[in-house]
């Protein structure tokens, strides 16, 4: 058997950090363990050292097994651009544009692609974990499903359903996934975990008994709620509007830094900004109007899937004539990806958006002009004097160069994005990640904001950070979840006799 499927009741149930604390788990016991997720739909993405572009959360699933992140790990991922399009990536590459519906008629060949890919990641390792998507229970989409129980039967795998309490009727969201479901499904849910608990477990043993009793299925564990996990979030829910990003502890210094983040609708790679999060004395805040950056030292204008649009929101929220005011008082603006080129004087775009010329914010001298072929790339070079590496994920590309100081040199020599006084972009996602460049960069940005008190930690490494969030859901997952069970799941599938609950319709 080897492999099983981790559904959810709802999107932000916690399927990813689940999946990933699974993997943890595994691989710190010795097994050779892969993550999975046969169909994403987000807009946080990464690059794959051969050039591919998969959902973030199946690279950090990767780095809990111990793995480089691979495009097999997310063969099809779905990165929207507006309410009802969505660019398609297959293995890896951008394979056009899909409306909800055109996408239906895709879906079957899609199925083969993401049955094959998993028949070899469960040939080349011990287990795979399978992340599910959103809810098995979307019976709206049931009949052309590749990626909850659609996958689990052309499979064979086992489920287990995640829901999270912290939202309240967790029984109801378990007890009504499995109900909705047919026979054929519902064999496959083998039992229940319930997530981020509050309180007393005991308080619960009532209702998992009953549940159980209802059901004829378990519930294999419940998972507290752990303040310390906020990185590396997969769901936009997970970034909410005015809401601050982390656990902010307190500054070195005696002074705070305190950066606003506009939350765009097509907001894009919002994890950026968690690395400035970690560190002490930073205090990160998405914001969704202009009266939230009268008192933020450094505005970051986070990446977008739909730049034209996002600008366009930008303007009418009034947003942008705050950004443009909080840059003439000299206080620092930082743009990355879209952020960067809203930037720029000018955007030319026939390709994401059909917008054509487009004026941006004009405060870096420079043109985008979007192509046709996405740029994936994993560079490296240095910035602010220190070494760097990050990744690109973008269509438009800098034309029209005028006097503009580079932020980064490449490797090759080459310059990238720009700095203009108090004003600096990159298209590089994870630059923020490179621990000397984000202490240099943040005193930059402090000096900008007349902030002499604050002074960036000399002590944070944000890879160890990230390290220490997988081992403590490795730990999680070992403390709080039946894993004889987990193991028993693996090695022979969803148990034979599960009962079927009698739905009251079709």
């Amino acid at each position: 058997m080897n492999a099983l499927l981790v559904a959810g009741t709802t999107s932000d149930a916690g399927k990813s950090v689940v999946t990933a604390g699974i993997c943890r788990w595994l691989a710190r016991s010795g097994a050779r363990v892969a993550p999975f997720k046969a169909q994403n739909m987000s807009n946080n993405s990464v690059v794959t050292p051969d050039g591919g572009e998969i959902g973030r959360a199946q690279a950090v699933q990767a780095a809990a097994c111990g793995l480089e992140p691979s495009v097999r790990f997310n063969p099809v991922l779905l990165k929207p651009g507006s309410d009802r399009s969505s660019q398609v990536v297959v293995l890896g590459r951008v394979a056009g544009e899909v409306t909800a519906m055109s996408y239906r008629a895709r879906k079957a060949a899609l199925l083969d692609t993401v049955v094959s890919t998993l028949e070899e990641l469960r040939a080349e390792h011990d287990h795979v974990i399978c992340e599910g998507a959103g809810s098995p229970a979307e019976i709206n989409l049931r009949a052309n499903d590749i990626a909850n129980m659609g996958l689990a039967r052309a499979a064979g795998l086992p489920a287990l359903v995640v829901g999270d309490i912290d939202r309240g009727g967790v029984f109801a969201q378990l007890f009504g996934t499995l109900a909705l479901l047919d026979a054929a499904d519902q064999a496959l849910i083998a039992g229940f975990v319930i997530n981020k608990f509050r309180g007393d477990p005991a308080l619960l043993e009532p209702g998992l008994d009953q549940l159980r009793e209802l059901t004829g299925r378990p519930v294999h564990g419940v998972l507290p709620w752990a303040e310390e996990l906020w990185l590396d979030a997969e769901d936009s829910l997970s970034y909410a509007a005015d809401g601050v990003v982390g656990r902010p502890a307190p500054p070195r210094g005696d002074q705070w830094l305190r950066v606003a983040v506009p939350r765009l609708p097509r907001i894009s790679n919002a994890t950026d900004v968690e690395a400035l999060a970690a560190e002490p004395g930073v205090a990160v805040r998405f914001v969704t109007e202009p009266s939230r950056l009268s008192d933020a030292d450094l505005v970051v204008l986070p990446g977008s899937k739909s730049t034209a649009a996002d600008l366009a929101w930008l303007r009418s929220s009034g947003l942008a004539d705050a950004v443009l005011a909080h840059a003439r008082a000299g206080l620092p603006v930082a743009g990355i990806c879209g952020g960067f080129q809203m930037l720029t004087r000018r955007i030319h775009d026939e390709v994401e958006s059909g917008a054509g010329a487009v004026d941006g914010l004009g405060l870096l001298d420079l043109e985008i002009e979007f192509a046709a072929r996405k740029t994936l790339a994993r560079p490296s070079g240095r910035a602010f004097g220190e070494p760097v590496s990050g990744y690109e994920i973008h269509h438009g590309q800098p034309v029209r160069r005028g006097e503009l100081e580079p932020l980064v040199t490449t490797a090759d020599g080459q310059p990238e994005g720009g700095i203009a006084g108090s004003v600096l972009g990159t298209h590089w996602h994870g630059l923020f990640e490179n621990d000397a460049f984000r202490r240099s960069f943040l005193r930059w940005a402090a000096r900008r904001a007349g902030r002499d008190g604050f002074e960036p930690a000399g002590d944070t490494v944000f890879a160890d950070i990230r390290a220490g969030q997988l081992d403590l859901l490795g730990d999680l997952v070992e403390k709080h979840l039946d894993t004889d069970a987990l193991r028993r799941l693996l090695d022979g599938g969803a148990p034979a006799g599960l009962p079927t609950l009698r739905r009251s319709f079709g």
